[in-house]
C-alpha cells in the first residue's frame, strides 16, 4: 500500500521551495487517479524531482531553474515555454516530450532519451548533449551554440539548429536534415549538404546530412 505523501514509492528529495508548488506536488503524491502532474506555471526551481515518473505532465510555462530531473520520465509530456536554464536532465526520458519555446541554457542533457521529442525555437546553448539519444527528434530554430554534442546520436533528425565555433561535435553521429546556421568571427553562414558533413567532420563528428523531404538540403 502507498504510503501518505509518496506516489507508488516515490517523493521528492527536496520540495520547492516555492509554496504553491509544494502544495500542487504534495497533492498530487496523494492522488491514486494514476493522471499527470498539472504544474502549469508553478515554480519548482531547484527542487530535487531526480527519478520521478512525470509522464503526460503539464509543466507548461513552469520554471525549473537548477531543478535536479535525474533520471526523471516525461513521456509525452508538456514543457513548452518551461525554462529549464541549469537544470539536471542526465539520463532523464523524454521520448515525445513538447519542448517548443522552451529554454535550455545551460541544461544537462547527458545520455537523455529525446527520441521523437519536439524542440522549437528553443535556447539551449551551452547545454550538454553527451551521449544523447536524438532520433527522430525535430530541432527547429535551436540555439546550439556553446553547446556539446559528444557521442550524440541522431537519425534523420529535423537539424536546423544555430551552431558555432564551440559547439563540441566529437562522436557526433548519424543522419540530420540541415541546413545549419554557423556563426563565426566572420559572420553568420548557412551550411547544408557536403559542406555540413565535412564541417561536422573537422569537428571529430560523422554525421551524414540527407535531403530533405521536399528535395532540398
Amino acid at each position: 500500500m502507498m504510503s501518505s505523501g509518496t506516489r507508488k514509492g516515490w517523493a521528492p528529495r527536496e520540495f520547492p521551495a516555492d509554496r504553491a508548488a509544494a502544495e500542487r506536488l504534495r497533492e498530487w503524491l496523494k492522488e491514486s487517479d494514476g493522471k499527470g502532474l498539472d504544474a502549469v506555471g508553478l515554480d519548482f526551481s531547484a527542487a530535487d524531482l531526480s527519478d520521478g515518473n512525470f509522464s503526460e505532465s503539464w509543466f507548461t510555462e513552469a520554471k525549473l531553474v537548477g531543478t535536479n530531473l535525474t533520471e526523471a520520465d516525461f513521456y509525452r509530456a508538456d514543457l513548452e515555454g518551461a525554462d529549464l536554464s541549469g537544470a539536471n536532465l542526465t539520463n532523464a526520458s523524454l521520448v515525445r516530450a513538447n519542448f517548443d519555446d522552451a529554454t535550455l541554457r545551460g541544461a544537462t542533457l547527458d545520455g537523455a532519451d529525446l527520441v521523437k521529442a519536439s524542440l522549437y525555437d528553443v535556447d539551449a546553448s551551452g547545454a550538454s548533449f553527451r551521449g544523447t539519444r536524438l532520433m527522430g527528434a525535430s530541432l527547429l530554430d535551436v540555439n546550439l551554440c556553446g553547446a556539446d554534442l559528444t557521442n550524440a546520436v541522431a537519425d534523420e533528425n529535423s537539424f536546423k539548429v544555430k551552431i558555432d565555433e564551440k559547439t563540441i561535435l566529437s562522436g557526433f553521429s548519424g543522419t540530420v536534415f540541415g541546413p545549419v546556421e554557423v556563426l563565426t568571427e566572420e559572420g553568420t553562414e548557412e551550411l547544408g549538404g557536403g559542406d555540413l558533413e565535412q564541417w561536422i567532420r573537422e569537428r571529430n563528428g560523422n554525421v551524414r546530412v540527407i535531403p530533405s523531404r521536399a528535395g532540398r538540403q
